[in-house]
């Protein structure tokens, strides 16, 4: 394998929320006792002057827990058991004038619900005066929308300003007042209201301002739950669960979840593989080799891969591979020579983009899919559209044999070496730049999926994260890998990312938790210096490294009846002697022929 020198490649261096109706409001009181359901159904508990607590740690008051789960009941639409829960507790959802102030408003009594709420006992004017400005907005609109142009005035000056609240709000109403109809409508988008269920959202909207001992919140229970589901899940070290988390048990991963175990071996290229890629939707894998060629490896719905094209046709070997944002086109860029675009369904070779005299270094998508980017051995970088026509050029990077670049998810960022061991982040729009400096030599780098993080190689055997939402910031470090003279490109993984993978140039893959920096698996196999991994995207269970061994690893969960198969040859024929039924190799000439 070449070394980071001056003469070495580039690329070795290189559901809705429901109100119950207002007909159930008023139900309570005359309904009948439920029949019995059974001789071990719960019965109430007697408090015995005190608040009864349920748990095991005696820290939930029974009535809460109780109107919480009613709520539920009732938001999910299961009414009749929310009554029969209601009537068998003993503790009701809302007391009588809370029950009367949500039928007055759902009827659009205003006037009388403004009554009711003073009843309620609220012990905060702040909170009373701004549930009353709802009430009364919600009043003034619909007498605009039923023409009481009058009404609508009356309310405004003698009841909403009076209340001295919200008066940037009061003075869009005035507006509505002299506005055309469409205005009114307005009024309710503003609110983030329907005017067809407005009186279900103000509902909803009282129900934040009140405290939740008048009115239990919406989706309360859900949130609860949402809230313990989380913190389980942040406090997994080794969190890497396909399946959701469940209800029924606590969550808790192993250290088994990671792939660490070699599952499969793909052996189609002739020399060192240089860089490999899953696809955006995980379904893909491809890889550069310096034999020249890119291969196309399907993942099977079993997890297996097969390989589905050989793309020859490069006079140099290939440094590196890029997806189309959809997956159905794929970049391939020859050492400092030209980017060739191919159809991943046929393997066809649809076009080649180069430019007199200059040698190409590296390729990427532009996120629109219509626009792919390049460096260029001059240190600058050009933008075409898919027909090879240059959009725009720039200038890169100044003095480096780096050739990497990122764009963010937006287009509007361009992340580009700058020096040996400075990063430009670039926006095109404000034609602003920030800048990454490091100590030591940048080797190579990777963008989160989020955009938001940076994943920097140094030449120092170290491994930067960088936050470069704002102004850049370094907030981890990882180290234990070796590297003294090869590019190893390192990348995000895991489920949401959690984890850190590297190359080595001792023929092993290290992984770290991406949050601690803690270094929790080192894996052997590879009889060559490791050069490039990728994690699948849409399988935190796979993992794929390519080496100068001339294969490339797919690393899976440890199982104890799971046989390792090694797939392919030199000439692109299967372990089991079997030639794969679209393992054809495609040549490529610069057009859409084969």
């Amino acid at each position: 394998m070449g070394g980071f020198e001056d003469d070495e490649p580039p690329s070795k261096r290189a559901r809705a929320s429901s109100v119950e109706p207002a007909s159930l409001l008023d139900s309570f009181s005359c309904l009948k006792p439920a029949a019995p359901l059974g001789s071990t159904m719960a019965r109430p508990l007697p408090s015995q002057g005190k608040e009864v607590m349920v748990g095991s740690k005696g820290v939930i008051k029974r009535d809460e827990f109780v109107r919480i789960i009613t709520k539920a009941l009732y938001s999910l639409g299961y009414e009749k058991s929310g009554a029969v829960l209601e009537e068998e507790s003993g503790i009701t959802l809302h007391s009588p004038t809370v029950n009367l102030f949500r039928r007055q408003v759902l009827d659009g009594n205003w006037d009388s619900a403004v009554v009711t709420l003073k009843k309620v006992g609220l012990l905060d004017e702040n909170i009373v005066k701004s549930a009353i400005f709802l009430i009364l907005e919600q009043k003034f609109l619909e007498l605009l929308r039923n023409d009481n142009v009058m009404g609508a005035i009356r309310t405004l000056q003698s009841e909403i300003t009076p209340l001295g609240v919200n008066k940037k709000r009061v003075h869009e109403l005035s507006g509505c007042i002299i506005s055309s109809p469409q205005h009114v409508l307005l009024g309710f988008s503003k609110l983030g209201i329907e005017s067809s269920n407005s009186r279900l959202k103000l509902l909803e909207e009282l129900q934040k301002v009140l405290p939740p001992t008048v009115m239990v919140p919406e989706r309360r229970l859900e949130n609860l739950l949402e809230q313990a589901l989380t913190v389980q899940r942040e406090a997994c070290y080794f969190h890497n669960s396909i399946d959701g988390l469940s209800l029924y048990t606590d969550h808790h991963c192993g250290k088994d979840q990671l792939p660490s175990c070699t599952v499969q071996v793909l052996r189609a290229h002739r020399d060192e593989v240089w860089f490999l890629q899953f696809s955006n939707n995980g379904k893909y894998l491809a890889s550069a080799s310096n034999d020249k060629s890119a291969i196309i490896w399907k993942v099977d719905e079993d997890g297996e891969l097969s390989l589905k094209h050989t793309l020859t046709g490069h006079d140099k070997p290939v440094m590196m591979v890029a997806w189309s944002p959809d997956d159905c086109q794929l970049l391939t860029c020859g050492m400092e020579e030209v980017i060739r675009r191919w159809d991943v369904e046929s393997g066809k070779c649809l076009h080649v983009y180069e430019k007199s005299g200059i040698g190409l270094i590296s390729c990427g998508w532009f996120p629109d899919g219509k626009h792919i980017l390049s460096g260029l051995t001059d240190h600058n970088f050009c933008l075409w559209d898919l027909d090879g026509k240059e959009v725009d050029c720039w200038k890169g990077q100044r003095s480096s044999k780096t050739s990497d670049f990122a764009v963010s998810n937006d287009g509007k960022l361009i992340i580009s070496m700058n020096r040996e061991s400075t990063i430009r982040l670039f926006d095109r729009e404000t034609k602003q730049e920030r800048l990454i400096e490091e100590d030591n030599t940048i080797t190579s780098f990777s963008l989160s999926e989020d955009g938001d993080f940076l994943l920097v190689n140094l030449i120092s055997e170290a491994i930067h994260l960088w936050n470069i939402r704002n102004c850049p910031i370094r907030v981890n470090r990882y180290a234990g890998h070796k590297r003294s003279r090869f590019v190893i490109r390192s990348c995000f993984g895991g489920s949401e990312q959690a984890f850190i993978a590297s190359g080595s140039e001792d023929s092993q893959i290290y992984i770290w938790h991406r949050a601690t920096g803690d270094l929790i698996e080192t894996l052997p196999g590879h009889t060559g210096t490791v050069n490039c991994v990728s994690w699948n995207p849409a399988n935190p269970h796979m993992l794929a490294s390519a080496s100068d061994d001339h294969t490339i690893r797919i690393w899976g969960l440890k199982k104890a009846n799971l046989k390792r198969k090694d797939v392919g040859s030199s000439n692109g024929i299967y372990a089991n002697g079997n030639t794969p039924s679209n393992g054809v190799v495609h040549q490529c000439n610069g057009n859409s022929s084969k």
